[in-house]
């Protein structure tokens, strides 16, 4: 008798599962005026690097190629710099903790555990229903004014993550925008690609409610790179078809506040008539850069940032930010990063921090790219959906850490997308379609304009 379980049975008990849980543990309602700290998410994240170890174990295989260990690993040696240079024993190891659990230990597991494009694709898919859910929370708050506060009014969008992370349901949309995106511009049944694009146009509703500005930029310009990279005909067609759904959108249904549009214009007064949050941030920026001079290297030591500010920091600063609303009273929460991903590293980890990391995020761009190249080669699209939400994923992340740094119950979120695009990167774009994966196209029909039938 064989205890072997049948095909279906197999796809059902994907190995990524334990990924989809730790994503929709983020969807989980946090404690109003909580203070930070480790979350559920990022528990069942720690259980889930202890999954995929046991997995290998049990499996006796060999867990990266050499290629895809020196990319993965190659921030540790800034990260181990900069821990020995850390202020004290407690804040070198908490800050290498949590830089390695999200720049490396969940990345790589979260490859591991991949076992194909379906699985890729399963994982897309749970960004984009969390997206939606956190949206929808987004909504009801601006509509029913129980949001964050966002100059004296209860308005802006937060989703579950409440006035502490008032940058976490921004980032949740603009990934599911970004999947979105990538599965609508990719050839698989045009029934799941209409579905992607009503996600993808719904799920700018509760963007734009955010008022995040960093999100806006970096989300226009992946999408607007995600045209391009799909094909120019394909952009100039999607690129119309936006700009009337904008035009029926606010022209004909009045969708948009005068804050909206205030804050939509304020983007471009950063320099000119900057508000008090973007001069606080101007002056973090020179505090870190101040921070890195002093030790070029090596920088301040991890956790580092928030000790050296006041030394570095003109008295523009005004040092703390209020925050109330979405069910959490008012509080005063003190400015603890630059709110510069780049520049946190640099002033921290210095240049060798930087180089590592960056020279890390770079090289599986570089990676993601060639193999979005080999897809679009290939001639018959498959694949193209997963090239696209990979190298969307990472150009929004690097867009978004010249505004922002990892911090938050969200952050957890940053290491799965980085896991998504390096598995893309280092081995979904190297390989072809499972068995199961060539009928799935085969029941379908699914072929790209011009292509021959098969």
């Amino acid at each position: 008798m064989s205890f072997a379980l049948p095909p279906a049975r197999a796809r059902v008990l994907s190995p990524v599962l334990p990924v989809v849980a730790v994503v929709a543990l983020v969807g989980l309602p946090l404690a109003p005026g909580g203070d930070g700290g480790a979350t559920p998410a990022d528990a069942a994240s720690a259980l889930v690097v202890g999954f995929c170890a046991l997995r290998l174990l049990r499996q006796r295989r060999r867990p990266l190629s050499r290629t895809a260990a020196v990319i993965l690993g190659l921030p540790v040696v800034g990260l181990a710099v900069a821990a020995v240079g850390a202020a004290s024993p407690e804040a070198g190891i908490t800050g290498m903790g949590r830089y390695l659990q999200v720049f490396v230990l969940v990345p790589a597991a979260v490859l591991l555990l991949i076992r194909d494009r379906a699985d890729f694709r399963l994982l897309t898919w749970s960004l984009v229903a969390l997206a939606g859910w956190q949206g929808a929370v987004g909504v009801h708050q601006y509509a029913t004014a129980t949001g964050a506060s966002y100059q004296g009014q209860p308005i802006r969008a937060v989703g579950t993550f409440g006035p502490q992370d008032i940058m976490g349901m921004a980032s949740v949309v603009s990934f599911g925008v970004v999947c979105a995106v990538g599965l609508a511009l990719g050839h698989a049944p045009v029934r799941q690609r209409l579905i992607a694009v009503c996600c993808a146009l719904a799920l700018l509703v509760p963007l734009a409610l955010s008022f995040s500005r960093g999100a806006w930029i970096a989300t226009a310009v992946t999408c607007a790179v995600q045209l391009a990279l799909a094909g120019m005909r394909r952009a100039l067609r999607t690129g119309a078809a936006i700009a009337a759904a904008g035009v029926v959108l606010v022209g004909g249904f009045g969708v948009g506040t005068a804050l909206l549009q205030e804050r939509i214009t304020s983007i471009t007064q950063v320099t000119d008539a900057p508000d008090q949050s973007v001069t606080d941030r101007y002056t973090m920026w020179a505090a870190a850069t101040g921070m890195w001079r002093e030790q070029p290297l090596t920088g301040v030591g991890l956790k580092g940032f928030p000790e050296y500010r006041d030394a570095h920091a003109s008295l523009a600063l005004s040092a703390a930010s209020d925050t109330e609303g979405a069910g959490a009273a008012f509080r005063r929460q003190p400015l603890l990063s630059p709110h510069n991903m780049y520049l946190l590293v640099l002033s921290e980890q210095g240049l060798i921090g930087l180089l590592a990391l960056a020279g890390s995020w770079l090289a599986l761009l570089v990676c993601a790219l060639r193999g979005l190249a080999g897809a679009r080669r290939a001639g018959d699209g498959r694949g193209l959906d997963c090239a696209l939400v990979a190298c969307g994923l990472l150009i929004w992340q690097l867009t978004d850490f010249a505004y922002a740094d990892i911090g938050g119950p969200s952050t957890v979120l940053t290491a799965l997308c980085l896991g998504l695009a390096a598995w893309w990167a280092l081995v979904g774009g190297r390989t072809e379609e499972t068995p199961a994966e060539e009928a799935a196209w085969a029941r379908a029909d699914v072929r790209p304009e011009g292509a021959p039938a098969r």
